[in-house]
């Protein structure tokens, strides 16, 4: 491990969350290349990059749905490298992937119901009737069908549905794509509850300017590897990282 992922490793005190040294990919095509992050409780940590940087990959291979060739992955402190996503799920990390994945020919509440079978104890685990009076864009609509709902509202029940499971860490991959500035803002001030009512969250996020309000702590994914790690003042005044690896230009 390299000394700069040594220190990005090293970032949390007691980590809720330590990935270390991850080596993924799909076949023969290697897609993470030593990859290592942590997340400490009550923190909201970004992953960020360009598009084919491998932050999805590193998502799959925190949650099993992706088995590292190399590295380690705790949780609470147990290894849970080599677990599946069904186990690591019932170890309370829920995972909301891009596509979202909800039951379009279910209702809201038939979604949430559904979410209820999988998951853990925990005391973040939550009834759906009690999700459904938190969101405010689906609680008048228990019994339309996901199919028929915007991108914005399939976002909601998708977080929803992982609350219900239960979660004291949350995976989100893409929240915020192709949604409009308006849901965004709906979409943001819903992880800041998340994230008040106790949950750690790990945010992929394309958008840069969301994952600079949202989060405490960044890192930035380049071709595999972590490239750089600060806070949301040093990554906004670091115009080099912004325009090299994020195509940001802050001028």
């Amino acid at each position: 491990m390299s000394d700069r992922d040594r220190l990005d490793a090293g970032a949390c005190q007691d980590p809720l969350l330590d990935a270390s040294g991850l080596v993924a990919g799909y076949g023969a095509t290697e897609v993470l290349h030593g990859v290592s992050l942590c997340a400490g409780e009550g923190e909201v940590v970004s992953l960020v990059g360009r598009n084919g940087a491998g932050k999805t990959t590193t998502l799959r291979s925190i949650v099993g749905t992706v088995t590292p060739t190399a590295g380690r992955v705790t949780f609470a402190g147990e290894d849970v490298t080599d677990l599946s996503a069904e186990k690591t799920v019932r170890r309370n990390v829920a995972f909301v992937p891009e596509e979202r994945r909800i039951f379009p020919g279910l209702t809201v509440l038939e979604n949430l119901r559904v979410g209820q079978l999988g998951g853990g104890e925990t005391t973040q685990r939550r009834d759906p009737e009690e999700i459904l009076a938190e969101f405010e864009n689906l609680r008048d609509h228990p019994d339309r069908r996901g199919g028929a709902l915007s991108g914005g509202e399939q976002q909601m029940l998708a977080i929803a549905r992982a609350l219900v499971a239960g979660a004291d860490l949350l995976l989100l991959d893409e929240p915020t794509e192709g949604l409009a500035p308006f849901i965004v803002r709906q979409v943001e001030e819903l992880v800041r509850g998340l994230n008040d009512d106790g949950i750690s969250v790990l945010l992929v996020e394309q958008n840069v300017e969301v994952a600079l309000e949202l989060a405490d702590r960044h890192y930035v994914l380049d071709r595999g590897e972590i490239v750089y790690h600060g806070t949301s003042e040093q990554l906004r005044n670091d115009e080099d990282v912004m325009d090299r690896h994020l195509g940001v230009t802050t001028n």
